[in-house]
């Protein structure tokens, strides 16, 4: 993979958080650390999933050293290992013991992104699905304390599911797709 396939995959990502992730709002809690630079996008070069597993243990352990006010929260997308989403799942699992080993069970959390993501009671084809469609299988490395925070100043977090769902049944399939259309056009 080359600089500029990482470069490319590096502007997908962002392009997706800027249009969905931020321009819906599916997470409020997303712009403020948009806004002031505070999130990192690393693209993998792994080639299997050992050398996945190096760059997981090492932005872990960066966030973990590394003030909140420096950065927020890490987004790991990995283009190439995990394309099939059950494999995704299944590598979710060795994430959260990677947590465990570094002592950081409780204070970050791992939230999965993929292509094809699919909800255990949710057809295949649910617009309920892209609340965590993503343009790569992606690891959303959070800080609990964050999230913490975040909930402080939200009340009613519990909420966003539901209204993310509400909306994207609004929008529908086309309204998903004509979004990524007319920002591409812009």
């Amino acid at each position: 993979m080359t600089d500029t396939d990482i470069q490319d995959i590096s502007a997908q990502t962002r392009h997706w958080l800027q249009a969905a992730v931020i321009g819906l709002n599916l997470c409020p809690f997303a712009k403020a650390a948009y806004n002031k630079d505070l999130i990192r996008i690393e693209v993998s070069r792994a080639r299997h999933l050992d050398d996945f597993l190096e760059l997981l243990d090492r932005e872990l352990l960066l966030l973990r050293d590394t003030p909140a006010d420096t950065l927020e929260t890490t987004l790991v997308v990995e283009p190439n290992l995990f394309a099939d989403f059950e494999l995704f799942n299944e590598v979710l699992d060795i994430t959260d013991q990677v947590l465990v080993e570094h002592g950081l069970d409780g204070i970050i959390q791992i939230a999965p992104f993929h292509p094809q993501f699919q909800f255990a009671d949710a057809d295949a084809d649910a617009i309920s699905n892209y609340t965590n469609r993503s343009p790569y299988p992606t690891f959303h490395l959070i800080r609990e304390a964050s999230i913490d925070k975040a909930m402080q100043a939200f009340p009613d977090a519990a909420t966003i599911y539901e209204r993310n769902i509400a909306l994207l049944e609004q929008m529908g399939i086309e309204g998903w797709q004509a979004l990524w259309k007319q920002d591409k056009a812009s």
